[in-house]
């Protein structure tokens, strides 16, 4: 059995993102979460050049089915899949999970299968036809967890979540970010 996720033990869940949802959502949460910019710069802007990239997972995976769904994936149809921890001097601040398939690879010139320890927000922001498809949230409590990403991100309590769909050049991919304790008292 292949592993699909470092992150979780099974898929989250997720929320569609409908009026009103944003006022369920506590305020700093509220703040990572609508950010109409990219995380990295935001953390870079408070940081500086402290802000690190771990990566946790990276392969060609099946994404799970939720995500297949949202991309208009086939379930035999390979992704790369990368899963990193942003950091701060090792301070952790935000989980991501990133599902980028290779048609999108392919109209990036394969930057996206390059990244290394950049932050994804570095290189998707710098294209200037990146769009916002859509969001859901999420709440993920503790037990959907993997213990090696409890244990990465010192994960105590339930944890917040934001997924976009992106599109560049009409080529989409999945972005889930996931916002630690430390990073939510940075609004």
């Amino acid at each position: 059995m292949t592993i699909k996720s470092y992150l979780f033990k099974r898929e989250p869940l997720w929320r569609e993102n409908r009026s009103g949802v944003r006022h369920t959502l506590p305020e700093n949460v509220q703040s990572w979460t609508y950010e109409p910019g990219s995380l990295t710069q935001r953390l870079r802007d408070y940081y500086g050049d402290a802000i690190g990239v771990k990566i946790l997972f990276h392969q060609w995976n099946t994404p799970f089915l939720s995500e297949r769904r949202l991309l208009g994936l086939h379930e035999n149809k390979y992704s790369l899949i990368r899963e990193v921890l942003l950091h701060a001097d090792g301070k952790p601040l935000i989980l991501a999970r990133t599902i980028i398939p290779a048609k999108t690879i392919k109209v990036a010139k394969s930057n996206l299968a390059h990244l290394g320890s950049r932050p994804l927000g570095e290189v998707i922001f710098s294209y200037p036809k990146l769009e916002r498809i859509e969001m859901d949230v999420t709440l993920i409590n503790p037990p959907t967890w993997n213990q090696c990403a409890i244990d990465k991100a010192n994960i105590t309590q339930a944890i917040c979540g934001r997924r976009t769909v992106y599109a560049i050049a009409q080529r989409q991919m999945l972005v889930s970010e996931f916002f630690l304790p430390e990073v939510l008292e940075v609004f």
